[in-house]
């Protein structure tokens, strides 16, 4: 598990992250989303070790990585946003090396290049030098380094930062197998990326938290209402309006955009889970139902509205 307490770091009188804290679980896939300069790569930077923070601390299965910078740093596995390679060298080389710089015993190295070769997909690329691979596979050589150690924690910083729609897609799919045996933490300013990836994440704006949650939780149209969509087939919408208006829990009923022709939309405001009720009302009236669910806004919404908001105060969602 690790634990971020109270973490700060100022670059002279700029403070790049401010007295944030947050938990990720063992096995779970969290992004760290943000705008560019929102303090993201800094608190990775600190949690991997390459920066001190000015006050606070991480804290991985228990210890303090200032404390026991070795030890923590042994657990994690990083890939950098700027993927630092060595060009002269082929990929078989490049991971020999990181291998052996990573402490792996010299018995099981060969046994681990080969897992990443494979976990990887760089089966054809082995005696290609890393000058000579597309973007794409410096990823993947990337990867690799990060997990050649089997480290208990990856984090991707901006993992697929360049790549095109295929080469994207193929990251994606390599972080999905990775998160099944690794806790991973994808840093990244890319909302598709956490959706497509992760099961909940941590949105970060001008060096605060501003949320957390996952994504259904985040993009609840309102946290304190059961906002419900529901198309019926009827002519009469006034009849079903002044009948929504009556269930329980109902405060609001608002006419939505028709859906189809004979069919009227509603967006139903409650307290409370109102979809029973209403599937009961129209059975009750014969009002066949097109469609109903709940409301939620998108999460490109929630991420403009905060971060472009920097008052708002954090939110967080168990």
């Amino acid at each position: 598990m690790l634990e971020i307490k109270k973490l700060t770091k100022r670059f002279g009188d700029f403070t790049a992250i401010d007295n944030i804290s947050f938990t990720v679980n063992d096995g779970e896939v969290v992004g760290f989303l943000g705008p560019n300069g929102a303090g993201k790569s800094t608190t990775m930077k600190i949690v991997t070790g390459y920066l001190a923070p000015t006050s606070g601390t991480a804290i991985i299965d228990g210890k303090d990585i200032q404390d026991f910078s070795d030890e923590t740093r042994a657990k994690i596995g990083y890939l950098p946003e700027r993927n630092p390679l060595y060009d002269e060298l082929q990929v078989k080389e490049y991971l020999s090396f990181v291998a052996e710089l990573r402490g792996v015993e010299k018995k099981k190295r060969s046994q681990k290049i080969d897992e990443m070769i494979e976990i990887c997909g760089l089966q054809k690329m082995l005696y290609r030098s890393i000058g000579d691979l597309s973007k794409g596979f410096r990823q993947r050589v990337g990867l690799a380094q990060s997990l050649i150690h089997d480290p208990d924690i990856v984090v991707m910083d901006e993992p697929t930062s360049g790549l095109d729609p295929n080469q994207i897609i193929e990251i994606r799919e390599l972080i999905k197998e990775i998160g099944k045996t690794k806790t991973v933490i994808l840093s990244t300013h890319i909302l598709p990326e956490v959706q497509a990836t992760c099961n909940r994440m941590i949105i970060i704006n001008e060096g605060k938290i501003v949320a957390q949650g996952t994504t259904e939780e985040l993009t609840k149209a309102d946290k304190q209402k059961e906002n419900v969509i529901v198309s019926l087939k009827c002519e009469d919408k006034e009849t079903i309006a002044q009948e929504l208006r009556h269930l329980p829990y109902v405060e609001k009923v608002e006419e939505h955009e028709r859906a189809e022709q004979g069919t009227e939309r509603f967006r139903i405001v409650g307290s409370h889970d109102m979809r029973e009720d209403i599937f009961k009302l129209s059975h009750k009236h014969n009002w066949p139902i097109m469609e109903m669910f709940r409301e939620q806004v998108s999460l490109e919404k929630v991420f403009r509205n905060l971060t472009q908001d920097s008052s708002k105060e954090p939110t967080e969602k168990k």
